[in-house]
């Protein structure tokens, strides 16, 4: 029986051994299956979209997961490849290739940080367009001071020897490299593409802050981003949706010559303001129409037109906070006469506010609050004079 069941045991065995020695379906002889063919440009079939309200001066679409097709402007236009995936053939020469992860970013537009901050992204920056002491962002502060980030030179003189010793992988420009086009072409020479930041173009306030989408479009963190996005309007839902409370206001800064630097009409500041309340006091109806976002005019003109203003807003963000009332009068006397200053109804945006790109909002809730009288207590970006 023990004999039996021993030369059954071995026939079962030598039937395996020939079934795993036999050559499987899969693995039947026949010609080798054919390499995987890397996709085309003009195969890529870009037929979803990041969704946008309000920005215009950007676009993001998609073909299947691995290809993001990023447009800026009229003459930006990049590639956005995910990790692993090939490089299509065929790409035109004038969409930049980029791929991802992006991890070594030389970041000049100080805007931009702001959108990585909230993205949790301030690691992707390797290399700063400012030094340590001239950020207001905590995490790019907090980053150059353990050194995951260093200074790299500003937008006109990069510290090319830098740059490519952390591996550049791209470069975020602001505008102002427009003034310096040896410095793109010395980049993109390099091998590292340049990629202008345009978020001051957008002519709604709610447009600059949806460049978040953008960045994390670049980081692969959309969802993130729209989410947040989303919560900003949905704070800001009581603002928009009141009533204008006929109260002038003017916002200013005072130059070392004594003119008056003022926001135009149609800046994003002055919608801001109109979008909270106010009635922004323009100086420029009817004036001569330029790119300038900003102009200067005479303390005369200031005075005439925006003397009986019911609120001044001081812009510190250029020479700096003021604390009281005599510190803005020691800039021009005649400000005395002001209807806002008589009712001491001045004050100050913090010098933080143009670095921060999302705290639009937060100004846009500190502006509805002055102008409404509520709870001055939580204000975040102004200050008033005392």
């Amino acid at each position: 029986m023990k004999k039996r069941y021993l030369l059954l045991l071995a026939a079962l065995l030598l039937a395996l051994t020939a079934c795993a020695a036999a050559p499987q379906p899969s693995q039947a002889e026949g010609p080798a299956a054919a390499p995987a063919q890397t996709a085309g440009w003009d195969t890529l079939s870009f037929d979803r979209t990041l969704p946008l309200q309000y920005a215009k001066q950007f676009s993001v679409s998609y073909a299947g997961e691995d290809y993001t097709r990023i447009t800026i402007g009229e003459d930006q236009t990049f590639l956005l490849v995910a990790e692993g995936a090939d490089v299509p053939s065929g790409v035109p020469d004038d969409v930049t290739v980029l791929q991802q992860p992006l991890s070594h970013i030389y970041l000049v537009a100080s805007a931009a940080m702001d959108y990585f901050s909230h993205l949790d992204a301030v690691d992707r920056i390797a290399l700063s367009g400012q030094k340590e002491s001239d950020w207001y962002i905590e995490a790019a502060k907090t980053a150059m001071q353990d050194g995951s980030m260093v200074y790299a030179g500003k937008y006109s003189a990069p510290d090319y020897e830098t740059i490519l010793e952390n591996g550049c992988d791209l470069a975020i420009e602001n505008t102002m490299i427009y003034h310096t086009p040896e410095v793109i072409e010395q980049l993109q020479s390099l091998g590292i593409p340049v990629l202008v930041e345009r978020s001051s173009y957008e002519s709604e306030p709610l447009g600059r802050m949806e460049w978040l989408k953008l960045y994390g479009a670049l980081v692969g963190k959309e969802d993130e981003a729209c989410a947040q996005y989303d919560a900003i309007l949905q704070q800001l839902d009581g603002v928009l949706d009141q009533t204008p409370t006929g109260k002038r206001v003017a916002f200013f800064y005072i130059t070392t010559s004594g003119a008056v630097n003022v926001r135009k009409s149609a800046d994003y500041i002055a919608k801001a303001i109109r979008m909270s309340g106010g009635d922004y006091v323009a100086f420029d109806e009817g004036g001569e129409e330029n790119a300038l976002s900003t102009m200067t005019i005479q303390m005369e003109t200031f005075y005439d037109t925006a003397v009986d203003a019911d609120v001044l807003i001081y812009n510190s963000t250029v020479d700096g906070e003021i604390r009281t009332i005599d510190e803005l009068l020691a800039k021009s006397p005649l400000l005395a006469d002001f209807k806002a200053v008589k009712s001491g109804n001045v004050w100050c945006i913090s010098k933080n506010f143009y670095q921060e790109s999302l705290a639009l909002g937060d100004m846009m809730l500190d502006v509805h609050a002055i102008l409404t009288d509520a709870d001055a207590g939580g204000l975040r970006f102004l200050h008033k004079l005392s």
